[in-house]
């Protein structure tokens, strides 16, 4: 029988653990259960006494590692199977997306003392070259960091504009991610959609472009970490496959993934401000179809769980992926049961609405205002490289065909 001791922030909240025949469990530890400030980790894992076996609760825990091809080099990097999650996040599970950390049980957490390595350019320059071999810097001595996906990045920390690497459980405070080798320009497809989200009025995460001797890569900003007063603190999230427990592998509508009734739903039930997240989301929806991001998945999409309150996170992952010609024009989700983005109208929006419980003038109302916001502030996003500008020529003209083919007003 194996163990491993599962954090949230600096509180021992219960063990996830392997049996003999490799059965994972998780369970509540009692000392949680009956601390009257104790949260569940996951909508998805209500708090209770009775241990919850793998199939409910590996949506979220299989939720932390990172996907596909990644997923694998890192399990053969560390001499362990791909399918073991329990073995993945004992190696790896120091760093995660939101406040969660798993320490083998007996170890202890180090909870102030935290450990960075500084880079050089050089340094920085050798670990994005060999990210595509060793991803997440995985058998990196001292280095446990895990991030869901399926594209190269690693977790930094900055300060004073110089770059960290975080040591054993050390919280990060950026997303560093190089420029894909296969889809030239993507971090600064990236970064331009999200600052033209930012522009139009949606909460996103702050992202920068940045180049270490001629190689370009993107840092995000993460929102779920803060700086309370010079001490690094995590806050919780969970995305949206984790809180419907969904593995990450079903995370596409037409795989069993959610769709967008779901995710709407989801919001009514668990979010502290569903009015406002309900309209955070509905843009969010309606820019993405915009701009042509055709990947907008269950992982795309998380919440944030702060001082007993439980709201959406700013918008992140954001690229327009139909500007890439060998790209799926498939959406990763349905609206108003049409995939193909192509294809897609008013009434299928209208059927949305219907879906969502939402009127079909409000939702008029947001394509309307959501094209024309984008078509008034594209210009005045800075464009940082060629594949910038082409990105918002593509976009615009996706705008402008939404806008005659939808009859909308200016």
């Amino acid at each position: 029988m194996k163990s491993l001791d599962v954090y949230l922030h600096n509180d021992p909240t219960g063990h996830l653990t392997q049996d003999g025949h490799g059965q994972i469990f998780f369970k509540y530890a009692e000392p949680w259960l009956s601390n009257i400030h104790a949260v569940p980790l996951s909508a998805s894992l209500p708090l209770r006494e009775q241990a919850y076996p793998y199939k409910e609760c590996n949506g979220f825990f299989e939720g932390v590692l990172p996907e596909q091809y990644n997923r694998g080099l890192i399990a053969k990097i560390l001499g362990i199977s791909p399918h073991n999650d329990f073995s993945l996040l004992e190696k790896i599970g120091g760093e995660c997306a939101g406040a969660v950390t798993f320490i083998p049980t007996g170890e202890k957490l180090r909870s102030h003392s935290h450990q960075y390595r500084l880079l050089t350019d050089g340094e920085l320059v050798k670990i994005i070259e060999e990210l595509p071999q060793r991803p997440l810097l995985a058998g990196m001595e001292e280095v446990r960091l895990s991030l869901a996906g399926a594209q190269d990045k690693i977790a930094v920390k900055i300060e004073n504009n110089n770059i960290y690497l975080p040591l054993g459980n050390s919280p990060s405070t950026h997303i560093l991610k190089p420029d894909h080798p296969r889809y030239k320009g993507l971090i600064y497809n990236e970064d331009f959609c999200m600052k033209l989200a930012k522009g139009i009025g949606l909460p996103t995460a702050k992202t920068e472009t940045k180049d270490a001797q001629g190689h370009s890569y993107l840092l995000i900003e993460r929102y779920d970490r803060i700086n309370n007063n010079g001490v690094l603190e995590r806050i919780h999230q969970e995305d949206f496959c984790q809180a419907l427990n969904i593995p990450s592998m079903y995370k596409y509508q037409n795989e069993g993934g959610p769709s967008i009734k779901q995710c709407f739903a989801l919001i009514k039930e668990i979010s502290s401000a569903p009015a406002v997240d309900f309209q955070q989301l509905l843009k969010t929806v309606i820019y993405n179809f915009v701009i042509g991001n055709n990947d907008a998945h269950g992982k795309n999409f998380s919440f944030l769980r702060h001082k007993n309150r439980i709201t959406l996170t700013p918008a992140y992952d954001i690229v327009s992926t139909s500007y890439y010609p060998g790209l799926s024009k498939k959406m990763a989700m349905k609206i108003g049961g049409e995939y193909d983005s192509a294809r897609v109208r008013m009434h299928h929006f209208e059927k949305m609405a219907g879906e969502i419980g939402m009127g079909k003038s409000f939702v008029h109302k947001f394509i309307s205002g959501t094209v024309n916001d984008v078509l008034k502030k594209i210009n005045g996003v800075e464009k940082r490289s060629p594949a910038a500008e082409e990105v918002s020529k593509h976009i615009e003209e996706n705008a402008k065909r939404i806008m005659s083919a939808y009859k909308l007003d200016k």
